[in-house]
């Protein structure tokens, strides 16, 4: 083989192995949070979790009328919802 050939050889090489080295990277699965809380007023209509905040409200998820309703939540990573713009920290927290 031609030095030039070598060395293009080698490029390829180094590119296939930095680009699956990438790849791996970035389908990387983060680590599930340990603490979840309840966040209301930030759920898209339809895109609740579970029940309502409030007495008398719904019981099941997917029933938010409208977006951001204070009453209506979706489980965030504890700390998250803080800094949700309109975000409130439900008072009970998800079962394990």
């Amino acid at each position: 083989m031609k030095k030039s050939q070598i060395l293009a050889t080698a490029a390829v090489a180094n590119i296939l192995v930095l680009g699956a080295a990438l790849t791996t990277t970035a389908f990387a699965v983060p680590e599930q949070p340990k603490n979840w809380e309840k966040c209301a007023g930030v759920s898209k209509a339809g895109k609740n979790d579970c029940g309502s905040l409030t007495k008398g409200g719904h019981a099941c998820a997917g029933q938010a009328e409208s977006d951001n309703l204070d009453t209506e939540w979706i489980y965030v990573p504890e700390g998250t919802c803080a800094k949700l713009t309109g975000g409130i920290t439900g008072k009970v927290k998800p079962a394990k």
